[in-house]
């Protein structure tokens, strides 16, 4: 793990943190703690599943999950923000798990796919679902609809955390340190099954306690809105500069065993002005360095 820009968290504040998610144990990840409240907010493309928590007069953390993702993938980041004073929000993004019936089809006019449109649109009204601004956390593909949002609404952001985002323009996916360069001529839909079939048959060798939730979700989750979603990452917009331009305080955290190289994301940081973590973990360290992702994100957003 490594600040690789001063941020003004302590560095024993992290090691601790560190130590922290070093020991963490099997869970329940179906199961919020108790305090959480679950509600839907009404959304363009449908009901979007929510869960909050934390004083209900706290900043808001709206922390929003990628593809095949869910609200769950933060429960072990949600108590800890929760505890710090803020009030910390996570939804299924539509067509993925319990805001699955959520599809362009709601749309007005209804659109035959998913779109970054769609998802920003549903975005936007997560955030008018209560105080703005907020403090904004986006999860992998989920990074490129939050920070396409920020460039166009920066007044409802006061933060915005990109989490194993894409950090790459285009097609995003050639960048892939693993078959990346074979993405290029394989259809959208193709590298969407095998993903989930990935996923699915745990090749990436997740505890069993987390395999076993995010295959159960698959029962809900769209297969439709997966095979679209992989189609925008093959056109990720370049908003770097734009991002920038805004003066929105941006953080970059990446695990050295990322889909993106650690000098990809770099690269991304230093255009758009933002520190970046580096935590020795996977694609996923909302799941496996809660707590150094945590510290992180109240460095820069705790006043």
């Amino acid at each position: 793990m490594g600040l690789r820009q001063r941020n003004g968290q302590p560095q024993g504040v992290m090691g601790r943190a560190a130590a922290l998610d070093a020991a963490l144990e099997p869970i329940d990840w179906s199961r919020f703690p108790p305090g959480a409240e679950r509600d839907t907010v009404a959304a363009p493309s449908g009901g979007i599943a929510r869960v909050s928590m934390g004083p209900p007069d706290g900043t808001r953390v709206v922390l929003v999950p990628g593809v095949t993702g869910s609200k769950e993938d933060f429960v072990r980041m949600m108590p800890l923000l929760a505890a710090a004073g803020y009030r910390a929000e996570s939804y299924d993004m539509a067509g993925q798990y319990e805001s699955h019936a959520a599809g362009p089809e709601n749309v007005d006019p209804p659109r035959p796919h998913y779109t970054l449109d769609l998802f920003m649109d549903d975005l936007l009204a997560v955030l008018h679902a209560g105080s703005t601004p907020a403090h904004v956390l986006g999860y992998s593909f989920a990074g490129t609809v939050t920070a396409a949002a920020a460039t166009r609404y920066p007044q409802l952001f006061l933060s915005l955390t990109l989490l194993s985002a894409p950090p790459v323009a285009g097609q995003a996916l050639r960048s892939f340190k693993i078959l990346g360069p074979v993405t290029g001529p394989v259809p959208a839909w193709v590298a969407a099954r095998l993903m989930m079939w990935a996923v699915r048959n745990n090749v990436h060798r997740a505890p069993q306690d987390r395999a076993d939730f995010v295959k159960a979700r698959f029962a809900l989750t769209r297969r439709s809105s997966v095979e679209d979603i992989f189609g925008l990452m093959k056109n990720t917009p370049d908003v770097a500069d734009a991002l920038r331009a805004t003066g929105i305080p941006v953080l970059v955290i990446t695990g050295t065993g990322d889909v993106w190289p650690v000098e990809a994301h770099d690269a991304f940081a230093a255009r758009v002005g933002a520190t970046i973590l580096v935590i020795h973990t996977g694609h996923s360290p909302c799941e496996s360095a809660p707590h150094q992702v945590t510290e992180a994100m109240l460095a820069l957003i705790s006043p």
